[in-house]
């Protein structure tokens, strides 16, 4: 690897795709000594040097995650994303929130609050180091995601960007609960204002979920489940139950895990703060804010996006 690498070095990037074949690397790069290498090239090259081998062909194997990314970090190397991952919903409910703003138009790269909003985005916890790419959020990226968000606007009359699904999920919730989605936006602002997300750890870069984000976006939701798992306020909230009740059960469908588990059950119960941030703000707790559930109960709530109240669920299990 250090032999092909010091080849690249010394004959030049273009030089060096053209002798061996190869094209630019479209997923991932290869870090060594703080310099960016096309990361399946360099692999494919690196073959040649072995004992009796010859370079690989750019058509013999394939790139990508599971195959040169990984075979380069079991090599102890450093891989990262070539390209920017894509949007999640944190990052367009911010985008959308600007196009509003702007009266529903996008903006353009140089417009100093692109330059803000690129700015914000590449200082919150939603994507890892390892994936983000040197064009990380960068002014024509989040230009480009307003463009995306706007063509789609139903007053548009042009013809509408690709964009994504995200994109025009955000701007349908932007136009049937306005008032929620912009103080989404705006806690979302003020939390990576106030460093309230520093202490959130970035997702795994393979991380995928098969259901939706809370209408408030991941990081809010992890600041809201980070508040619901306080001890302190866990066990007020149970010692306050336990003075009108002989048992500790879900406050919705009644399970009662000491009854169902014995011993290993007792005394567990779920605590589930039924204000999202984004209505609240960092506010002080009030336990009459705190709801008991039993833990299917307390998914369920989660599941959909917006969370149903406990009383909705309540009345979900009762019919």
């Amino acid at each position: 690897m250090l032999a092909a690498i010091a080849e690249h070095d010394r004959i030049g990037r273009d030089s060096f795709l053209t002798k061996y074949g190869y094209g630019q690397a479209r997923s991932y790069l290869l870090l060594h000594e703080g310099k960016s290498y096309d990361s399946k090239a360099i692999l494919g090259v690196a073959h040649g040097y072995l004992e009796g081998r010859e370079p690989l062909q750019a058509q013999e194997f394939s790139g990508g995650e599971q195959t040169v990314a990984r075979r380069l970090k079991a090599l102890g190397f450093e891989v990262t994303s070539s390209r920017p991952p894509a949007w999640v919903r944190d990052e367009v409910i911010l985008a959308c929130d600007l196009v509003l703003q702007n009266n529903w138009h996008w903006l353009s790269s140089n417009d100093p609050r692109i330059h803000e909003l690129s700015e914000l985005l590449q200082l919150l916890p939603l994507h890892p180091p390892e994936v983000r790419g040197p064009k990380f959020r960068n002014p024509n990226g989040v230009a480009r995601k307003t463009a995306d968000i706007a063509t789609w606007h139903p007053d548009y009359t042009g013809k509408p960007t690709k964009g994504g699904a995200i994109d025009r999920e955000v701007l349908r919730d932007f136009l049937e609960r306005p008032d929620e989605m912009r103080a989404a936006a705006a806690a979302i602002r003020e939390g990576a204002k106030r460093g309230l997300f520093e202490e959130i750890a970035y997702p795994p870069a393979e991380e995928e979920s098969d259901e939706p984000a809370a209408a408030e976006g991941r990081l809010l939701e992890r600041r809201h489940l980070a508040r619901e798992r306080n001890p302190k306020l866990r066990r007020r909230k149970i010692e306050e139950f336990l003075k009108t009740h002989d048992r500790l059960a879900c406050e919705v469908c009644g399970f009662d895990f000491g009854k169902v588990y014995g011993d290993r059950g007792e005394g567990y119960i779920e605590c589930h703060h039924a204000v999202p941030l984004h209505a609240s703000g960092e506010t002080t707790t009030r336990l009459k804010d705190l709801v008991l559930l039993c833990s299917n109960c307390h998914r369920m709530i989660h599941r959909t996006s917006p969370w149903l109240t406990p009383d909705e669920l309540r009345e979900l299990v009762s019919r």
